[in-house]
């Protein structure tokens, strides 16, 4: 004992600038939000968003909301592609909405409509928003009241559905860490 030596220190080595800052927040991100509450969270809230009226923005609206509940981001972006089949007859149907929520005449709204609306965004946002904007908050506020709505029922629906997976996946881990190994005829 009279001579020994410390001994260096061998545990997690030291992390760079890269593993803390771009590396580590990423890997949470993929890992975060994985109980069966969190999951039925990120359906409810995902799909809620995916269906946003306003072309371009939910793969961000998700992004956001993902960070900032600690959803899984996979799964919440996963739900947002997946949504894509109802999104623009759900932005139709929201635009009638918002136009008979405010008592305005129907501005028909079609592909080729939002196609219009989308190039008019870009090539100038200050037309775009005199010509649309009215019409697009419309939407909005349609969109607003029907949100709540749509995130419980996806919830309700969900939540025991993803705790029976569970429960499932846990008696198939319980099965196969309780039984023999396999006899296999050849030794």
């Amino acid at each position: 004992m009279a001579n020994e030596s410390p001994q260096p220190d061998l545990g997690a080595p030291e992390l760079t600038p890269w593993q803390r800052h771009v590396i580590d927040p990423i890997a949470a991100q993929l890992t975060q939000g994985i109980t069966p509450a969190k999951i039925a969270l990120t359906f409810s809230v995902g799909s809620a968003l995916a269906l946003f009226p306003i072309f371009g923005t939910t793969t961000l609206l998700c992004l956001l909301a993902g960070v900032l509940l600690k959803l899984n981001q996979p799964i919440i972006q996963l739900v947002n592609m997946l949504c894509a089949t109802i999104h623009f007859p759900l932005i139709v149907f929201l635009f009638r909405m918002g136009h008979w929520m405010f008592g305005v005449p129907y501005t028909h709204v079609s592909l080729g409509m939002l196609h219009h609306m989308l190039d008019t965004f870009w090539e100038d946002p200050t037309k775009f928003f005199e010509r649309f904007g009215v019409d697009a908050l419309h939407a909005i506020a349609a969109w607003a009241i029907i949100a709540p709505l749509w995130m419980l029922v996806i919830y309700v629906v969900s939540l025991p559905v993803l705790r029976e997976v569970l429960r499932r996946r846990i008696l198939v881990v319980a099965e196969t860490t309780q039984s023999p190994p396999p006899v296999h005829p050849v030794p």
